[in-house]
């Protein structure tokens, strides 16, 4: 398998490319560039393709919708991404009249800006529709993150090159789909590789925990009772989005439940992207029984970006819905149990589609079954409790990690091209810098 997929007419570049960034500042107007994220792990990675293209060129002008992230990057969302955040077919039927009308916006917001580029991150449903009505125009367009056609629908590649000049792959498995249909591919890997803490990998998991707690005031109210008294730390990911969490949630809190009984020195951090979702997540809780409450701490800490990437390196082992999540877990070591359910008629459907047996990144990258994934009817509290039990015995403990590192440092090999100067770089070669 190549780095990536191009045009073979253009395998062999000038020697012009070894001053792309130059390039890019030879443009005597300001670049303007459409982008949209769909959903918060696209607002993280639409913040990090920002930043690298701010660092090399300090005018362009950005025009879409992204989050906090992206908005810290010089991002003017036109609206809210939680607007485009919907989970699941049924579910975005339910809201395709608002979709329509967001797309709409967008395309005026774009019109009006002349933009030069438009970057979708993720949600292709949504992106690949917008794209295709700017590619006509002469406008460069990218999907940042394929579409799962390795999985399912493999024809949509059709699709995807009538509405693209270069798909931005974020791992090496999505390639030879692109190579078997002369499409312009490229692997830039997950930004996780470039922006996970390695700290928190060199650090004691007893110091990684004692600094979480002493940094955040509701973890030291929580633990101050019971810091000497806890036999394993477990952290709880229930998803980013309100579907998730109420669909996902409350089958976790079944398990932890039965979790407790076995093991009442048990304790449960639930780190959450931001304080609305704090709430809703605190709401679910807060409807069970007293026993199970207090074993839970709900967190959320604006003051740091990465907390919940280092409430799961304080934690022994992570429950979590499928999912960005996953990856961060692998490449952080930790142990985890993949739980996940979606509205039935889309999980039927889902079923008669995917093509592939997994749901969990690492059991994907690892094209085996690494980690324990617990979907629909198999996410029940009894095998939540016996599947989490089973991953603390150290033999089975021992044995995920070993294959999570192992995985992790396959794609570490794999994944070795810098989204920004991917995108100038097929620019270039494609002749958009001479529109």
């Amino acid at each position: 398998m190549t780095d990536s997929a191009t045009f073979d007419e253009h395998t062999d570049l000038t020697d012009e490319t070894a001053t792309l960034p130059q390039l890019l500042q030879s443009k005597d107007a300001p670049l303007v560039i459409g982008i949209v994220a769909g959903e918060v792990s696209g607002d993280s990675l639409g913040a990090d393709f920002m930043q690298q293209m701010n660092n090399l060129r300090d005018d362009i002008v950005w025009v879409g919708v992204g989050g906090t992230k992206m908005q810290a990057q010089g991002l003017q969302s036109i609206f809210p991404l939680a607007r485009l955040a919907v989970m699941g077919l049924v579910e975005v039927m339910a809201q395709l009249p608002d979709l329509l009308k967001a797309r709409r916006e967008l395309l005026t917001a774009f019109d009006a800006a002349d933009i030069d580029w438009f970057i979708g991150i993720d949600a292709p449903d949504f992106n690949l529709r917008v794209s295709k009505k700017l590619k006509p125009q002469g406008i460069f367009c990218v999907q940042y993150v394929s579409p799962s056609i390795w999985a399912w629908r493999e024809s949509r590649i059709h699709n995807i090159k009538a509405a693209t000049n270069l798909v931005l792959c974020l791992f090496p498995f999505e390639l030879s789909v692109y190579e078997r249909h002369n499409h312009p591919a490229i692997c830039v890997g997950h930004p996780l590789l470039r922006t996970i803490d390695q700290t928190l990998l060199d650090t004691p998991i007893n110091q990684r925990r004692s600094e979480l707690v002493w940094h955040n005031d509701g973890l030291q109210q929580f633990f101050i009772e019971r810091f000497d008294d806890v036999s394993q730390l477990i952290c709880v990911m229930p998803g980013s989005r309100r579907g998730e969490i109420t669909a996902i949630l409350p089958l976790m809190l079944d398990g932890i439940q039965k979790l407790i009984l076995l093991d009442p020195k048990l304790c449960f951090i639930i780190p959450t992207v931001d304080q609305n979702h704090q709430y809703i997540v605190q709401d679910v809780i807060d409807r069970r029984s007293e026993q199970l409450r207090a074993a839970i701490a709900v967190v959320y800490d604006d003051s740091q970006p990465t907390f919940s990437q280092q409430a799961m390196a304080a934690s022994d082992v992570v429950m979590l819905a499928s999912g960005t999540a996953t990856l961060e877990a692998m490449l952080l070591e930790r142990p985890m149990v993949v739980v996940y359910q979606l509205n039935q008629m889309t999980y039927q459907i889902a079923k008669r589609l995917v093509k592939v047996p997994y749901v969990a990144l690492p059991n994907i990258l690892a094209d085996t079954a690494i980690v324990p994934e617990l979907i629909q009817e198999q996410a029940s509290g009894d095998n939540i409790c016996r599947t989490v039990m089973r991953l603390m015995q150290p033999r089975a403990y021992a044995e995920q990690l070993k294959d999570l590192v192992a995985t992790k440092q396959l794609l570490q090999q794999q994944s070795n091209h810098d989204p920004a100067h991917s995108v100038i770089e097929q620019w270039f070669i494609q002749g958009g810098h001479k529109a």
